[in-house]
């Protein structure tokens, strides 16, 4: 038990900075008059979460305290992630918006930077300790906690802000990230066994596994079709009338809730039904899901709340089944480096059909658009069937 609660802490604890820096941040500037280009260019500054695999390997090799190779980098990168959000306390926020941005967005990405590498070290954490049966629904726990810090620091908190005002918001901020790390405090994790190979060597020997090409490939396509399809939600219900306030209702309330329950079912069924069942039926039940926004315009707010209640659950039980795998190709002693190194490919997946969703839309409009995101995740689908043909995934884990 102790394990699943630091487990559930440390997730929900990284996604609290995205949630208030990513979702709410953005809104505050706007209001302090800053550009709409710099706003997005503020985007940037998530880049180590992408880049994460260059560092990753470290974690591997060094730890900060003897003997503490996964502990003493979670609990130096969350109190430094406390420290920097303290500084960021010191000032109102119209000094940095408006006088030292660039000292704000270096301390941002600083804050990135270090809750990625916590990300690394809690990763690695979780695949040491997580035996084959638990890793199911420890990636249920994983999805259902960052959605709930998202949440917590991008909905609640903001919501509160007329009450505890900036510096009061960003100070909980700092004592929640200090708070998460108790229940670590009692949890002694399985000793890292550190490989004696060299640190390149050992990263390349990755890529010389079975299959690797493949498994990449299947890694990077796995969630493209979700990210290319989703990324034109929020565009296609303002073009259809929907205000902040009902959207914030669909996407905020109904879409967490739905993501929150397709996680931890998605999760626990992986145990149930066995790796390739789970990739497959879920990846299939995604490509419906993102076809149940076809010809929603004027079909009134039923529909709306129908699809983003399907997807969103399609996209928790495929994300939950994806990292499932991912954790069970790790390697003995590099569950670090191995984890990060896949978790970016996801990330970077992401960002690209994010990019080109809009030229899609634009010339497809949103009903071609989506069933375009739907083939996508019957092309993924595919690639799934290759890989466990090859041997890469079994019933029950994968190579």
């Amino acid at each position: 038990m102790k394990k699943w609660i630091a487990l559930i802490c440390l997730y929900l604890v990284q996604g609290l900075p995205h949630g208030f820096f990513g979702q709410a941040m953005p809104v505050l500037m706007r209001e302090q008059g800053l550009d709409l280009t710099m706003i997005g260019f503020l985007s940037l500054l998530a880049l180590p979460w992408a880049l994460k695999f260059i560092w990753a390997p470290w974690l591997d090799k060094f730890s900060l305290y003897k003997h503490e190779y996964r502990r003493s980098w979670i609990f130096a990168m969350n109190y430094s992630a406390a420290a920097i959000l303290l500084v960021i306390a010191l000032q109102p926020v119209e000094f940095w918006v408006q006088q030292n941005m660039l000292l704000f967005a270096a301390l941002l990405f600083c804050l990135n930077l270090v809750i990625s590498t916590q990300d690394i070290a809690t990763d690695a954490l979780a695949v040491e300790n997580l035996a084959s049966h638990e890793r199911g629904i420890g990636n249920g726990v994983q999805v259902a906690g960052y959605r709930i810090g998202m949440v917590l620091a991008g909905g609640v908190l903001v919501a509160l802000f007329g009450w505890f005002g900036w510096q009061g918001a960003v100070l909980l901020l700092a004592l929640a990230m200090v708070a998460g790390t108790l229940p670590l405090w009692r949890f002694p994790p399985k000793p890292h066994v550190v490989d004696d190979q060299p640190l390149w060597p050992l990263w390349l020997d990755f890529f010389r596994a079975p299959g690797a090409g493949l498994w990449l490939l299947m890694i990077f396509l796995f969630k493209f079709g979700d990210a290319f399809g989703t990324q034109m939600i929020r565009p296609m219900l303002v073009d259809q009338g929907i205000t902040l306030e009902q959207m914030g209702v669909i996407l905020g309330s109904v879409g967490f809730a739905a993501g929150l329950l397709g996680a931890l079912v998605g999760g626990w069924m992986v145990s149930r039904i066995g790796r390739q069942t789970a990739l497959l039926g879920f990846l299939l039940i995604e490509a419906l899901a993102l076809l149940s926004y076809l010809g929603l315009d004027g079909q009134g707010m039923f529909r709306i709340y129908v699809a983003v209640t399907l997807e969103h659950i399609a996209g928790g039980m495929a994300t939950a089944a994806l990292f499932t795998v991912m954790m069970d190709r790790c390697r003995e002693h590099c569950a670090a480096a191995d984890y990060a190194l896949q978790s970016c490919v996801v990330v970077v997946s992401g960002m690209i059909a994010g990019m080109l969703s809009g030229f899609s839309a634009q010339a497809l409009g949103y009903d071609g658009h989506f069933i375009v995101a739907a083939g996508l995740c019957m092309i993924a689908l595919l690639v799934v069937w290759q890989a466990i043909r090859h041997g890469l995934i079994t019933a029950r884990r994968a190579i």
